[in-house]
């Protein structure tokens, strides 16, 4: 099994395989270019993104500075929207639904390190998946941790720590991330 197969596979595996640099680099070239375009010229934004990112749904806007650290494990459906300053730490999948807000400086990390230093030191690393579904809110400052799954209908409060799963039609925040309440009727009748 190669180290790439390892860690798309969740298990801990070397970051230093052939191939893996490059990768890197190139992605790291995209989020450059990506980051110093005018912020008038959509067009070649979103050429770009296209690109970047694995897979892109319609109408995308994401604001620089961006960092994505392969790109093509990032996919977003239609209406993604991310502000300023988003890191992206991508050697596991991360997905996103349709109607996606993500406020700024938020960071979504499938990288996971092993505890004990000895392997730590080696360059050794896990990489767990993140899942964010459709039409999910989530505040700025708020960091999204490996393995991490967010539900439908969210709305994840600013300065988050989220650790675990949250489940559909709720607001959450805090660290760690917990349910605080559903989201009801009456949250649509209060904001007419």
């Amino acid at each position: 099994m190669t180290e790439q197969e390892k860690c798309d596979l969740g298990l801990m595996y070397d970051t230093t395989f052939p191939g893996r640099e490059e990768m890197h680099l190139e992605c790291a070239d995209l989020c450059y270019d990506y980051n110093h375009t005018r912020p008038s010229d959509m067009a070649k934004r979103e050429e770009i993104l296209r690109k970047l990112f694995g897979r892109l749904g319609k109408n995308p806007y994401v604001e620089p500075n961006v960092f994505c650290g392969f790109g093509w494990n990032i996919e977003a459906g239609d209406n993604f929207f991310a502000n300023n300053n988003c890191v992206f730490v991508d050697p596991g999948k991360i997905t996103f639904g349709d109607n996606v807000f993500i406020g700024p400086s938020c960071g979504f990390y499938t990288a996971h390190h092993p505890v004990h230093h000895e392997l730590r030191n080696q360059l050794y690393e896990y990489a767990k998946p993140i899942h964010v579904g459709d039409n999910v809110w989530i505040g700025g400052g708020t960091v999204v941790l490996p393995g991490a799954k967010i539900g439908n209908n969210v709305v994840i409060g600013a300065g988050s720590v989220v650790t675990g799963e949250i489940p559909d039609n709720v607001i959450a925040f805090g660290n760690p991330c917990r349910v605080h309440r559903t989201i009801t009727e009456e949250d649509l009748r209060l904001q007419r």
